[in-house]
Order: structure tokens, then C-alpha cells, then sequence
């Protein structure tokens, strides 16, 4: 497999056609970049789709440029959106950097990475900006799907969102881009940074685009604001039982994009012929593995089985206390202890949701004498359990 080949693997579209190629032939490293904005403080699996293609470039002996837009941040990426991004606050921006610097480093090279801000260049006068944007066109930018689509239907756009891929464009220039890399979503920011450099006498980089991951539900694209994420943070069993609830529909897609090998494999032979739960199981091991160590992975999957296999309780479970004698009034305890409403509780108890023991709690009964919860663990769900202490 050539270089070109194995370093497009997964891409979508690497454009213009031929242009890598070439530039490989040139025989020196290339500056590679990614532009993401820290419009929230924790990556994801579906972030690592695309970083994962970055330490690719890297370990091939190539220039990794991240760029973490804390300017353009304070416009907003329009890129697939119906209506104008919230604008986060200077203080939740630099937050949210911090944080998404350090977790990418969970999946790239610390000491081979370049990380630059584009407020070094963009916080500019306005001399320099003007002469920014004398090139580019409205009609240009009114080319991209979502500004038409906006546009046609009179929904407003504002006058900052048409600036953002300039600005984004200006990145490009400003770090001597060769190559840079995105999600699907963000092909016409990309190719627009093409006219930009060449309206600043750059050369003009190649583009390359990557799949976008879809949540845990399999149908959304994985993100924070739709609860569909596997944060690359997160605890490792959070992260092991997150994988497990993906639909076995979505599975293969998990498994190309995110157990790639080194040396141009897809991934899917390394669970070819695996069962659907023992395959989902493996991918969720491995997922682990990659951002907690093996020791994670294996104590991940145990507090797995245990509560959802064995359905027993965990071994770290939170204590809580009621007062001794009398009786406890069980909606009441449920809504204090598991953060919901009494009336969700009796709607759980009726439905013989919640167990005291490890034994279902009949749905009639809704108030229990103290010293039957002493040392019992009250499980709400499959998930959330309270060691009850009288006291």
C-alpha cells in the first residue's frame, strides 16, 4: 500500500484529486492541520475519527498542526446548523480549550504536535481586516448548503457567521497549511481556505475528510447536547457500558472508524466471526483500553457483568441515611436520594422498577419500615444504587 493509500484510508474525500500524491512526492514533511473550536470542554469518540487520521500523519513523520480556534470560537461554526450558534463567554472558551487540548493529547503525540491559537493572527486591526475581505465574495459563501437553505427559508443569518469561513480560512495562511483535515461537515470550509491562500500567494492545501461517528443511539451524529456521546474522559465503565448500548446496526461503522490498524488494516477482521455481544464486547475492551490502560479495560468489563449480567450491586456504592424507627415513606426517599419527582418514583415503583435487595418491590407498597432498608442496597433502574444506613 502506498502512502497516499494508507493515509486516505477511511477518508471520504481527498481533494483535489491527485494533490496528496504530489505532495508526498515533494519528499519533506507536511503541515498538516485541524482547526476545532472550543465550543465544549470534553472530546468524544467521534472527535477521535479524525485525530486518530492526524496521529496517522504523524506517526508517518509529518507536521500535526491543531489549531484551537479561541477566536473563531467567539463567532460560531455555522457548518450544519438551521439557526445562529450561541456565543460562548472569554472565560468558557479558555476553559473549554484547556480541557480539549489535554484529552487530544490522549490520542496524538504531545511532543510532535504544534498547538497554536488563531487569536495570535485574528485579533487584528482593521486595516488588516478589510484588506481580508476584499476578496472573497458573498456569493461564494451563500454557496454553502446550510447559508442557501437559511437564506430561502428567511431565517436570519448574521453577519458574523459569513465572516467565520473566511477567518477559518485565514488559519490556513497564517500556519503555511499543506494539508488539512475536517469531518464531512466541514468540506466547504476546507476548500474555501483553498481560495483564500491563493488570494495570499500560499500554496494551496489538499483537503481530506473524514466520516462523521454516529452516537450511541445509531442514528445521530455523536454529540454532547443530544446525550448520544462516549466522552474519551469519562469513567472507564461509563465508557465500556456506553459501547455496549450501540445498536448492532451501527457496530460495523464503530469498528472501521475506530479500530483502524497501523498498517492500513480496517479493523474488521480483528472481530470477524465474533457473536454480536461478544464482538460489542470486545469493541467496548478496546475503546477502553486505548484511553484507561488493560487493567481498566478488564475491571470494566467485570463491574459490566456484575450489574448487568450477575445484576448484582456495585462494589463502591454510595450510603445514604434514614432515620431509625418507623417508616419510610418510599417515593419521598427516591425522589431525595436518586434525583428525581415523587411522582416519577411511584410511576417506578408501580412498574416494578425499583428493587430493595436485589428483589423487586411490590408497586402497591409504598411505605417500608426502616429497619427492612438497614444494609439493603435500594437499586432504581439498572444503573443507580443507594446502600440505605439506619441511623
Amino acid at each position: 500500500m502506498t502512502e497516499a493509500a494508507r493515509l486516505s484510508r477511511n477518508a471520504v474525500d481527498v481533494l483535489p484529486d491527485g494533490a496528496l500524491v504530489k505532495q508526498l512526492e515533494l519528499g519533506r514533511p507536511l503541515r498538516v492541520k485541524l482547526g476545532i473550536d472550543p465550543t465544549a470542554p470534553d472530546i468524544h469518540l467521534g472527535h477521535t475519527v479524525v485525530l486518530s487520521k492526524l496521529r496517522e500523519f504523524q506517526d508517518a513523520g509529518h507536521t500535526v498542526v491543531l489549531i484551537i480556534g479561541d477566536f473563531t470560537a467567539r463567532v460560531g461554526d455555522p457548518s450544519g446548523r438551521s439557526a445562529q450558534r450561541p456565543i460562548l463567554s472569554p472565560e468558557e472558551i479558555d476553559a473549554n480549550a484547556q480541557t480539549f487540548t489535554d484529552q487530544a493529547f490522549l490520542v496524538l503525540d504531545r511532543d510532535r504536535t504544534e498547538v497554536r491559537f488563531n487569536s495570535e493572527w485574528l485579533d487584528m486591526g482593521m486595516e488588516q481586516l478589510f484588506g481580508l475581505l476584499a476578496g472573497p465574495t458573498v456569493a461564494q459563501i451563500l454557496e454553502r448548503d446550510d447559508f442557501s437553505a437559511r437564506f430561502e427559508a428567511k431565517t436570519p443569518i448574521s453577519l458574523l457567521e459569513l465572516l467565520y469561513p473566511v477567518l477559518q480560512g485565514y488559519d490556513s495562511v497564517a500556519v503555511k497549511a499543506d494539508v488539512e483535515l475536517g469531518g464531512t461537515d466541514q468540506k466547504f470550509n476546507l476548500l474555501f481556505a483553498r481560495d483564500i491562500q491563493a488570494a495570499h500567494g500560499v500554496d494551496s492545501q489538499s483537503i481530506m475528510t473524514m466520516p462523521i461517528l454516529p452516537g450511541t443511539d445509531g442514528v445521530q451524529r455523536m454529540s454532547k447536547s443530544l446525550a448520544n456521546y462516549v466522552g474519551v474522559a469519562e469513567a472507564p465503565e461509563e465508557i465500556f457500558g456506553k459501547v455496549m448500548r450501540v445498536p448492532d446496526a451501527a457496530m460495523p461503522e464503530y469498528v472501521r472508524l475506530l479500530l483502524a490498524g497501523d498498517e492500513g488494516e480496517t479493523g474488521e477482521g480483528s472481530l470477524a466471526g465474533l457473536p454480536p455481544n461478544e464482538a460489542k464486547r470486545a469493541l467496548a475492551g478496546a475503546i477502553v483500553e486505548r484511553f484507561c490502560g488493560a487493567e481498566a479495560a478488564r475491571a470494566a468489563e467485570e463491574h459490566f457483568n456484575r450489574l448487568f449480567v450477575r445484576h448484582e450491586a456495585p462494589e463502591d456504592v454510595e450510603e445514604v441515611t434514614v432515620p431509625a424507627g418507623g417508616e419510610v415513606h418510599l417515593p419521598a426517599f427516591l425522589a431525595d436520594n436518586f434525583d428525581i419527582s415523587r411522582s416519577e418514583a411511584r410511576r417506578l415503583i408501580g412498574q416494578g422498577g425499583v428493587k430493595i435487595g436485589g428483589e423487586a418491590h411490590p408497586g402497591d407498597e409504598l411505605d417500608v419500615d426502616s429497619a427492612r432498608l438497614d444494609g439493603k442496597v435500594v437499586q432504581v433502574g439498572k444503573r443507580r444504587h443507594r446502600r440505605v444506613r439506619v441511623g
